[in-house]
């Protein structure tokens, strides 16, 4: 019965074979606008890529600067923790000649020292005030 149906009527053919044919382009349509976004979406992410990879360049740059930044102030400061300890010990040693020389009954006169070694004016630093780091 059905083919009877269909071969019974060549307008029906017709209107069968043009709605194949629409449903055909329609779906190439479809097809070629989903490819065109799959492309744009694919230019999108190697466009992303690129970018996120200078940007993790200019962050290991910055961060290799830091770390030398990091060693330096590390380096200036075990230096300058030498220094303070050395200087504590030659203050205590002082402390203690002087409190011998006080309990002998000696008159003791300290002259004002003239140097050059900022280490011995803590009270006028001889660099300027340290700035926060900015990140």
């Amino acid at each position: 019965m059905s083919s009877s149906r269909r071969s019974s009527s060549p307008d029906s053919n017709d209107t069968t074979d043009e709605r194949k044919r629409k449903r055909m382009l329609s779906n190439r349509e479809s097809a070629r606008r989903s490819r065109a976004r799959k492309q744009q979406r694919l230019e999108e992410l190697v466009a992303e890529v690129a970018r996120l990879q200078a940007e993790n360049a200019a962050t290991q740059a910055r961060t290799a600067a830091l770390e030398r930044d990091l060693g330096r102030v590390d380096g200036d400061n075990a230096v300058l923790r030498a220094r303070h300890a050395e200087l504590a010990g030659r203050l205590q040693s002082l402390g203690g000649v002087l409190e011998v020389l006080q309990m002998a009954g000696a008159a003791v006169d300290i002259p004002e020292m003239v140097t050059d070694d900022p280490m011995l004016r803590p009270w006028q630093p001889s660099f300027p005030p340290m700035q926060p780091i900015g990140f």
